[in-house]
């Protein structure tokens, strides 16, 4: 088994987490309260990636991020190596995959806060911002655990995205989806076996834990 894969899934994947968590709660917090008559798009933008083929998406953050591109012209000089085939790459395709993971149970839990402690909070002269941390995110908990879980797990189980944008570069951008790729190829079938295994129970984990937040959805009638 490909420890070092493991290791590094495991890396980008925390990463990405917390990333999507500083990125998606404003976002989800926009989406939920936003009036503005053209935000249908931006939600079909967060949505994108659910429906984009992996490679489609991949293909287009490389050719962004790449050597020719601007960014990628703009973080070799002020790092000295490219952002293409390069963990912090990976980090910013993953980010862009998993984007909808977060950003939907965000906005679906935000959206069932009772708008009358908002209109509360507002009244005793708290400011939006202090509105959001202190209750809006308290009472959305659930939501927030969700999205951090799910967009986690997905992001364990990139492959089409990593390998446009990352290669497959032994200890920088070899996920464990890569190594299983690999040891099939290489007809090492007890190894893919052994790490296929270890997938299938970390999401087993995780569709357990999520459906375990959001019990109350599955119920058929409404709990006391």
């Amino acid at each position: 088994m490909d420890w070092q894969a493991i290791y590094l899934s495991l890396k980008l994947a925390s990463v990405v987490c917390v990333a999507l968590l500083l990125i998606g709660m404003p976002l989800a917090y926009w989406l939920t309260f936003s009036r503005w008559r053209w935000k249908f798009l931006v939600e079909s933008i967060v949505a994108l990636p659910l429906v984009l083929p992996p490679t489609v998406l991949g293909f287009y953050v490389l050719v962004t991020i790449g050597a020719r591109s601007p960014i990628g012209q703009a973080w070799t000089s002020w790092f000295g190596h490219g952002l293409a085939f390069s963990f912090e790459g990976l980090v910013i395709a993953s980010i862009l995959y998993s984007l909808p993971f977060a950003v939907q149970p965000l906005a679906v839990a935000f959206s069932q806060v009772d708008p009358a402690l908002i209109e509360a909070s507002s009244i005793l002269g708290a400011s939006r911002a202090r509105t959001f941390v202190r209750v809006i995110v308290p009472l959305s908990i659930n939501g927030v655990l969700t999205g951090a879980i799910l967009s986690f797990a997905h992001t364990i189980g990139e492959f089409g995205v990593v390998v446009m944008v990352g290669g497959n570069l032994p200890g920088v951008t070899r996920t464990v989806s890569i190594a299983i790729y690999d040891e099939v190829q290489a007809f090492d079938y007890a190894t893919a076996n052994a790490t296929s295994l270890l997938l299938v129970a970390f999401s087993f984990v995780v569709l357990a834990a999520v459906y375990g937040l959001n019990r109350r959805v599955w119920a058929v009638a409404p709990q006391p």
